[in-house]
C-alpha cells in the first residue's frame, strides 16, 4: 500500500462521505456520531473507564468523528486531566472533506475548529481539548509494529473487511493485542467471523453485541490475563 501522505479521494452520497479507494462509507448513513458513541465508546465501556492518562488507539482516522465523539464524552463526563489518542491512517482525508463531514453533526462541528485548523496545517501531533492526538501515517501493517505505545482501548474502524482486508489480517490484529495494556479492550462495528476468530487467537475475550442501525451485530472484547 502507498505511504500515508497519499490522500483518499472522497465522493458524497446523501451528505455522507464515501471512500473512492475502498468504495465504502466513512460512517453510518443513518447517524455517524450516534454510531461512534454506540460502537466505539459504549463498546469499550466508555466514558465509565476514563481517567487521567487514559490511552486510546484507532485503526482508521477517517473523518476524525471518533476523536470528536471521544472529546465530547470526556468533557460531558467532567473527567479531570487528559487522554492520549493515537490513530493509524494510510490515506488521510483532505481537510476540506473532513470539515464537510463534521459539519453534518452540529454538536461535533461546534467543537471541531481547533482540530480542523491543525489538520489543514498538516499537523499530525496536536492538542485538541483534553486529547493529545497523534496520527501515524502509513500502512498500519508496518507502522503499528514499530509503535512504542500501548492502548487501554482500541477503536477498530477500518473500512469493511470485504473492501479493506489488509486492516483486518490475523497478523495486524495480533499486533493490536500486543499493543494493548492489561485489562485493555477493543470494539468494532464488524462481526465478521474471521475477524472475531483472529481477535480471539490474538488473546482477546471476544463477544458479540447489538450493532448500530441496520447492522445486527458488532464485536467487542477485553484482553485475557497474561496476554
Amino acid at each position: 500500500m502507498p505511504a500515508g501522505n497519499q490522500c483518499d479521494t472522497v465522493t458524497w452520497k446523501d451528505g455522507t462521505p464515501l471512500s473512492s479507494r475502498f468504495d465504502d462509507p466513512y460512517f453510518s448513513l443513518q447517524d455517524g456520531l450516534a454510531e461512534s458513541r454506540h460502537v466505539f465508546l459504549a463498546g469499550n465501556g466508555l466514558p465509565g473507564r476514563f481517567r487521567d492518562g487514559f490511552r486510546i488507539a484507532e485503526l482508521g482516522f477517517g473523518t476524525a468523528l471518533n476523536l470528536v465523539a471521544t472529546v465530547l464524552a470526556w468533557q460531558a463526563a467532567g473527567v479531570p486531566g487528559r487522554f492520549a489518542f493515537t490513530s493509524f491512517e494510510a490515506f488521510p482525508m483532505p481537510a476540506g472533506d473532513m470539515a464537510a463531514a463534521l459539519a453534518a453533526f452540529p454538536e461535533a462541528h461546534a467543537v471541531a475548529g481547533p482540530l480542523l485548523s491543525a489538520w489543514a496545517a498538516g499537523a499530525r501531533r496536536f492538542a485538541f481539548g483534553p486529547a493529545e492526538v497523534e496520527i501515524v501515517a502509513g500502512d498500519a501493517r508496518d507502522t503499528l509494529a514499530r509503535w512504542p505505545g500501548m492502548a487501554d482501548a482500541w477503536f477498530l474502524d477500518g473500512f469493511s473487511p470485504a473492501k479493506n482486508p489488509e486492516l483486518w489480517s490475523d497478523a495486524l490484529l495480533a499486533e493490536v493485542a500486543r499493543h494493548t495494556a492489561p485489562g485493555g479492550s477493543f470494539a468494532t462495528y464488524t462481526a465478521a467471523g474471521h475477524v472475531r476468530r483472529a481477535l480471539a487467537s490474538a488473546g482477546f475475550r471476544v463477544e458479540r453485541g447489538a450493532g448500530f442501525g441496520a447492522k445486527r451485530h458488532m464485536s467487542r472484547g477485553t484482553l485475557k490475563d497474561g496476554t
